[in-house]
């Protein structure tokens, strides 16, 4: 009776998911998660001056939000959708890979149809995209959506580093869903998604291109747009609290395992491969960055945010190829994009338009131009060897059994192994050519939507930045909160900090009532 009974107990699993699979794609996503909150937001609270902590913080968990509830409503199919608006991608399948070329290939495979995923179906249903033309998704589209999500949520929070510090409040809640939906729902789509990009050969492993380089140079234009801050706050910007600082640098670090450990979407050799490279090319850059700072520096000394900045740029240039390069070009990578951008921070920030834009904490040079090389580097340094899909046999659930090296490397047919042929390996630059080509538009997409966005928005709300009295006084004008309040009483803080920039509050604070009974 015992044995009859097990018989028959359901099994939760359809004859699809992979508990492995789907157990670490959410992994992943809770450590791309926790890069955004509270690691970025943690980071950048603590490199501001302290009157703009609170209002750093507010915006990263208000922006956060705001990408979520848009992503499950329409932009997650328009990045990962399984159909495209031009119908170059049905029901998961690429239709045009042959035999259609030119704007209508590009237009028919631009972006996704937007749509909800919040039924049932949506979320239980296994996941089905274009992006995943070598074997099926062994998890619920609920898997993929939010792995997707969290990478959709971190790209407007990482360029909030660029704005902070004059832009509205109410005009970051609305900037951060129309650019989720008019730049990175694009981006994702036409690389990502098997969109035109995909389709013509060009590759972004984890988001050099999609999230950094896009974050950067969203950044910078709307920075432009909105003009520069208080020239008090520029000359005055210290940071409130390096160690926590150090705390959000190194939470971001190891979130990124999940950042690239998690885009192969298989537990699998791929995603061991990417997360050890991802922390070589991060070592690297910190160690690259703080011998520059020692060597080459007026004070001549490895300063601490010099280190943070190198291993941002270690992690960015790493993005984009972390699963294609193996260990040694993960060095290359690291120590390339660290020593390119350290000379961009101190020399080619003097130049024009560089010297003319107030971008707050430098994103276009660690995320815009570290993104940018990392794909650019992709096209070099790709090891044809470095295999992401192998070759197996399909048992009657899908699940893909006696994969090895051996087969990695003999298959022939319609099993192919998926590697990236560099310039280094192969002496071919056609990856290098297709990595520019996505390069190109993705710089030039991200730099005239966000512009017509801020624009639009300043009309909207009269401005989309505040005005120089209540960028005086920071945090408590904006949200009446303050990150280190003072021992004196909540009223006389605020009066003397509306005072100290020009305000009047109307008198002195009242007097605290006397205790019940009369006592002294």
């Amino acid at each position: 009776m015992i044995h009859l009974m097990g018989a028959i107990v359901p099994v939760p699993y359809p004859s699809w998911l992979n508990p492995a699979d789907n157990t670490w794609q959410v992994t992943a996503a809770t450590f791309v998660g926790l890069m955004s909150l509270p690691g970025l937001a943690v980071l950048y609270a603590s490199i501001v001056p302290k009157k703009w902590a609170v209002n750093v913080m507010a915006m990263m968990f208000a922006g956060f939000s705001l990408v979520l509830i848009a992503w499950v409503l329409w932009s997650y199919k328009m990045g990962f959708g399984a159909t495209s608006i031009g119908g170059g991608v049905r029901n998961g399948v690429q239709t045009q890979l042959t035999g259609v070329s030119g704007w209508t290939h590009f237009w028919d495979n631009f972006v996704g149809k937007p749509g909800g995923i919040t039924n049932s179906v949506g979320e239980q249903g296994q996941a089905v995209s274009a992006a995943n033309t070598l074997i099926p998704f062994h998890f619920p589209t609920s898997s993929l959506a939010y792995f997707q999500f969290v990478f959709a949520a971190i790209t407007p929070l990482l360029f909030l580093g660029s704005v902070l510090g004059r832009i509205k409040f109410f005009a970051w809640c609305l900037l951060v869903p129309l650019w989720s939906t008019f730049v990175y729902a694009v981006d994702a789509f036409l690389l990502w998604g098997g969109g035109y990009f995909a389709q013509e050969g060009a590759l972004d492993f984890s988001g050099g291109y999609v999230i950094h380089m896009s974050a950067g140079v969203s950044g910078f234009v709307a920075a432009w747009v909105l003009g520069p801050r208080l020239l008090r706050d520029r000359q005055h910007a210290l940071p409130n609290n390096l160690v926590m600082a150090g705390v959000g640098a190194g939470i971001l670090w190891l979130g990124w395992n999940g950042f690239n450990g998690g885009d192969p979407y298989y537990a699998g050799a791929s995603m061991a491969a990417a997360v050890i490279n991802t922390n070589i090319a991060t070592a690297t850059g910190v160690v690259v960055w703080m011998v520059l700072d020692a060597w080459l520096t007026k004070e001549r000394k490895p300063t601490f945010l010099g280190g943070v900045n190198g291993m941002i740029c270690g992690l960015v240039g790493i993005t984009p190829c972390a699963g294609w390069v193996n260990g040694r070009g993960a060095i290359y990578v690291g120590a390339i994009c660290s020593a390119f951008v350290w000379v961009a921070w101190n020399y080619l920030s003097k130049v024009r338009p560089f010297s003319k834009v107030d971008d707050a904490l430098g994103v276009v040079y660690t995320h815009g131009m570290a993104g940018l090389l990392g794909g650019l580097l992709l096209g070099i340094f790709g090891d044809p060897n470095m295999i992401e899909y192998g070759c197996g046999h399909l048992t009657p659930a899908g699940q893909v059994i006696a994969t090895s090296q051996t087969t990695y490397l003999t298959a022939h047919g319609t099993c192919v192994p998926f590697g990236v042929n560099g310039l280094m390996y192969t002496g071919s630059a056609h990856q290098l050519w297709e990595q520019f080509r996505a390069a190109i538009f993705v710089i030039i997409w991200s730099a005239v939507i966000t512009f017509i966005l801020v624009k639009l928005i300043g009309l909207v709300l009269r401005g989309a930045r505040y005005k120089d009295e209540v960028l005086e006084v920071g945090d408590l004008a904006i949200h009446g909160e303050e990150a280190f309040p003072e021992d004196a009483g909540f009223a006389t803080r605020s009066d003397g900090a509306f005072a100290m920039a020009g305000i009047d509050k109307g008198g002195p604070p009242e007097p605290e009532p006397a205790p019940p009974g009369g006592g002294a």
